[in-house]
């Protein structure tokens, strides 16, 4: 027997009847979704719906915001959450009590910018947290950040960027000690140095004058590239780029497509040109890219109208960390393999991806090739100031034939001939 109240039209609900509707009373649609239309004709979606054995009822909001398809579409999503043991009610109350990360840096810094004292802090300030601390939990709700989040962003950079690093966590420490006295977490400050993260990572000081980057050894390489080239992912292809130029790891991760000029043809070689304003030494480089370089640009898939050649997944710029991560899963399975992993021949440390330019840089000592023509392919100073006032050229073809050779080197074919890689006996 119907409910009393309850009227139920002879079939589904139409869209129309949604929106011409005026008669208060109760109409059923399907998937427990009623359309309760009050006296003063307010209308509003309702589903009723039973979660873990006991029967609720769900706010849908009110046409016309949420029309009958969007209402029909929640009802349905939230019938197979309950369904599969969730509860979509308590999710909703959870969402509403919850705060991002994301949204409490704009909540701080909107009480907190002002007091600022120049225009460049505040940018600083917003951009640190931007580029290291919300691509990986930005996401996350406040109350549940712990001290192994806040080292995923802060570990990739503590050793080569200490002092960048250490603002971070100072500010990621600020942001949270904000959400703490505003309600929206509980207990200590994951983001605290003394007795905290000072147990876990070097002392910035002590960091900052620590040993070069670990870097893969030049008899691990071939072996290393093999490695890389098996795994996928746009920040395993931003790795084997950033190889193949021994750029630094901010140039890739900020390469944009009008900064490259891609060849016509297979023979003729491609040029990247990195804009000033985005070098450590404020000079314009000159990038000759490699066939192998190329064939990397060629396969990276077009996101949406992202400027970036290697994007985040939601389109910004990649962060430090996935590029590191790449690199200590590669390790980690060469470790689980039975063998040492690839560690620096001196630190013994596992290597990192600032450390390619020195297994580069190696590699051209090596071989042979000029220590100023090295020098140009990592974009460092060469000479005195009087001397690079006279030294005009960047040697770009001469380059060009480098890094051909280094990733033939790479690739096991160095001089033309084809390395069998042999695993080490145990």
């Amino acid at each position: 027997m119907a409910e009393r109240g309850f009227r139920k039209p002879g079939k589904a609900l139409t869209a129309r009847f949604v929106e011409t509707i005026a008669t208060p009373g109760k109409y059923f649609d399907g998937q427990g979704l009623i359309l309760l239309v009050r006296a003063n004709g307010a209308r509003q979606w309702v589903q009723r719906i039973t979660i873990r054995g006991k029967r609720c009822e769900l706010g849908l909001g009110s046409p016309p915001a949420v029309s009958l398809a969007t209402a029909r579409k929640l009802a349905l999503e939230n019938r197979g959450k309950a369904m599969m043991g969730g509860d979509p009610l308590q999710e909703r109350r959870e969402a509403r009590s919850g705060l991002t990360f994301d949204a409490a840096v704009d909540h701080y810094l909107a009480s907190k910018l002002d007091g600022f004292r120049n225009e460049k802090h505040k940018a600083q300030w917003r951009s640190t947290l931007d580029t290291y601390a919300r691509p990986v939990m930005g996401a996350k709700l406040v109350r549940d950040i712990r001290v192994q989040d806040v080292l995923r962003v802060v570990e990739p950079i503590w050793s080569d960027k200490t002092e960048t690093a250490s603002r971070v966590r100072g500010r990621i420490e600020s942001v949270l000690s904000w959400a703490t006295v505003a309600g929206h977490r509980a207990g200590d400050n994951p983001a605290r140095w003394k007795g905290n993260l000072a147990e876990l990572v070097a002392k910035p000081g002590k960091a900052a004058r620590g040993d070069n980057q670990p870097a893969v050894s030049l008899p691990d390489a071939a072996r290393w590239w093999r490695d890389l080239q098996a795994r996928e992912g746009i920040a395993t292809l931003a790795l084997q780029f950033l190889t193949l130029t021994a750029a630094r790891s901010g140039e890739v991760r900020g390469a944009t497509w009008s900064e490259v000029t891609m060849p016509d043809n297979e023979a003729a070689g491609g040029l990247w040109v990195i804009p000033a304003a985005r070098m450590k030494m404020s000079r314009e480089h000159r990038v000759p890219l490699s066939a192998e370089a190329v064939a990397i640009l060629r396969a990276v898939p077009r996101i949406g109208d992202t400027p970036f050649v290697f994007p985040a997944v939601r389109g910004g710029q990649l962060s430090d960390m996935a590029l590191s991560a790449v690199m200590r899963r590669i390790h980690a399975a060469d470790v689980a393999a039975g063998r040492q992993g690839y560690l620096d021949p001196q630190s013994k440390r596992a290597a990192v991806p600032h450390g390619l330019r020195s297994t580069f840089r190696q590699w051209t000592a090596e071989r042979g090739y000029p220590r100023d023509m090295s020098e140009l392919a990592l974009a460092h100073l060469v000479g005195s100031e009087v001397e690079r006032a006279y030294q005009r050229s960047d040697m770009l073809e001469r380059r060009r034939a480098m890094m051909a050779a280094w990733a033939a080197f790479l690739a096991g074919r160095e001089g033309g001939e084809n390395v069998v890689l042999l695993e080490a006996v145990r």
